[in-house]
């Protein structure tokens, strides 16, 4: 199993907004913002490669943005998907399953494209199964006016109307040695992913932690539904984390993919931090 870090792009997104209730010159010491208050958060996908599968968890916002729609969410396209695979020797044609954590904007948008010189949608990976949840599926279609902006139509319909979208009923194994676990703090049936590589474990945490700050059990983002499910959530799978000795790898940290765990006497903190490919 070979296991990457796949860069899309740069979104800033507010401070207060990615640490919620904690005051600014706490997390400011943690994560860095400029004058608007703004951070700079990664846009950070993963692919697995196994056999004859190359699974692709998350593909960001895509580039499908309008001007418009890029400045309302100071996108920066430093980035993208195509030309991070590429690098690597692979093409959307050779990914054979996308893995949606969930659907807001930043994480699907890059599942349809249009065909060239047209206005006509198309999907991104014409070979690959698509994966989510069901509960968050769900939610797409009906949901609440706070997310409702977060889902945009055209990033997965087709995808759905294509046949190729699969719903994901209860966590567990997906695939051989990757299993899928379901946190409903952030949205209603977000999908963490464990990857198990020989003796290690690599938590693809999404929304659910996304930044090495975020680990801190109290730092919850401001973006979560569901702020004390959160709460519950985190505590718990810390607790298996540090206990089972997981790495985590974060989807939005602008300096930190990976970081490993340790116990102290004011809960579990992160102990150190490294770029994914130093573990292998």
């Amino acid at each position: 199993m070979q296991i990457y870090s796949i860069e899309t792009g740069v979104l800033k997104c507010d401070g207060g907004a990615m640490f919620g209730v904690v005051p600014k010159f706490m997390w400011s010491k943690k994560y860095p913002s400029d004058e608007n208050n703004l951070c700079d958060c990664a846009l950070r996908s993963m692919l697995i490669v196994d056999g004859g599968r190359r699974i692709l968890i998350d593909n960001g916002v895509g580039e499908k943005l309008t001007e418009s729609q890029a400045c309302h969410h100071n996108y920066i396209a430093d980035t993208n998907l195509r030309g991070s695979l590429n690098k690597l020797g692979y093409t959307f044609e050779d990914i054979t399953d996308v893995v949606y954590t969930h659907l807001h904007f930043d994480h699907c948008g890059g599942g349809t494209q249009y065909k060239e010189g047209t206005n006509e949608l198309e999907l991104a990976f014409p070979n690959a199964t698509h994966w989510v949840s069901k509960a968050q599926w769900e939610n797409y279609l009906n949901p609440n006016v706070r997310e409702k902006d977060s889902f945009y139509p055209e990033n997965m319909m087709p995808v759905f109307e294509s046949g190729k979208l699969k719903f994901v009923e209860e966590e567990g194994e997906l695939f051989p040695n990757i299993e899928v676990r379901i946190f409903n703090g952030h949205t209603t049936g977000l999908m963490a992913v464990l990857v198990r590589n020989k003796k290690k474990t690599i938590a693809f945490t999404s929304d659910f932690i996304p930044t090495m700050a975020n680990v801190n059990v109290k730092w919850v983002a401001a973006y979560d539904l569901f702020p004390t499910i959160v709460l519950d959530e985190k505590q718990a799978f810390l607790k298996e984390a540090v206990e089972k000795n997981y790495i985590l790898f974060f989807q939005h940290d602008i300096d930190v993919e990976c970081c490993s765990l340790q116990l102290t006497d004011r809960g579990v903190k992160p102990k150190d931090n490294f770029e994914l490919k130093s573990l292998f």
